[in-house]
C-alpha cells in the first residue's frame, strides 16, 4: 500500500562505494599540481591522485569507475561524473563538471581558501577559465555558479569489523558516496 507521505525510492541517490581511504593518496602541498597527476598512494605503485567515476542519473547502483583518458571521452558525459579526491586528509566528492566551462575538474588544482593566513576551507580551480569553486559549499569565486557536491560517508572496512585494527587513522574504512539529498 503506498503512502501519500513518503517520498518515492529514487535508484538515483542511492550509496555507491569507491574504494577505501587507503586508495586515495593525500594531497597536502597546496596549488602543486592537478588532482590527475600520479602520487604515491599508500605505499603502492603511483596512482592518479583522483578516482573518477560514471554515475547514471537514474540508478547510481550501475556507478563504474573511469580509467585515465577516457574522462575525456562521451561515453555518458561530464554531466553524470563524480570526482573523489583526499586533501589534506578530508575526502571530497565533487562533480567533475565545471558548472561554467563544462571542463572536467579532474584536471584542476585544489588550494586552500585563506584570509590572512588562516585557512578557512578549501577550493579547487578549473584549470580552462582558472575559476574557483568552495570545496564545501560549491559556490563560485566570480558570478552565481555552484558546483555540485555529494555526500560522503566513511564506514568500517571489513578488518574492523572482525575486530583487527592494524592501520593508522582509519585507513581502512570505507569510502562510500552519493547524490546530495534534495530538502523539501
Amino acid at each position: 500500500m503506498a503512502s501519500w507521505f513518503t517520498a518515492p525510492s529514487r535508484k538515483g541517490d542511492a550509496w555507491f562505494y569507491v574504494g577505501l581511504v587507503s586508495s586515495f593518496p593525500d594531497i597536502t602541498d597546496s596549488g602543486s599540481t592537478n588532482l590527475s597527476a600520479h602520487r604515491p598512494c599508500a605505499e603502492q605503485n603511483p596512482g592518479p591522485g583522483c578516482k573518477v567515476f560514471h554515475v547514471p542519473a537514474t540508478d547510481s547502483s550501475q556507478a563504474r569507475q573511469i580509467e585515465g583518458d577516457s574522462i575525456f571521452h562521451d561515453e555518458g558525459g561530464l554531466r553524470d561524473q563524480v570526482l573523489v579526491f583526499k586533501y589534506k586528509g578530508k575526502i571530497h566528492a565533487i562533480n567533475n563538471r565545471c558548472p561554467h566551462s563544462s571542463y572536467p575538474l579532474s584536471e584542476g588544482i585544489p588550494f586552500d581558501i585563506e584570509d590572512f593566513g588562516i585557512a578557512l576551507s578549501a577550493g579547487i580551480t578549473c584549470p580552462k577559465h582558472g575559476w574557483s569553486f568552495d570545496l564545501f559549499s560549491g559556490r563560485a569565486d566570480r558570478a552565481n555558479y555552484k558546483l555540485g557536491i555529494w555526500e560522503i560517508q566513511l564506514r568500517p572496512g571489513p578488518d574492523t569489523a572482525a575486530g583487527v585494527n592494524n592501520e593508522k587513522d582509519g585507513d581502512d574504512q570505507e569510502v562510500w558516496v552519493r547524490r546530495k539529498q534534495r530538502m523539501g
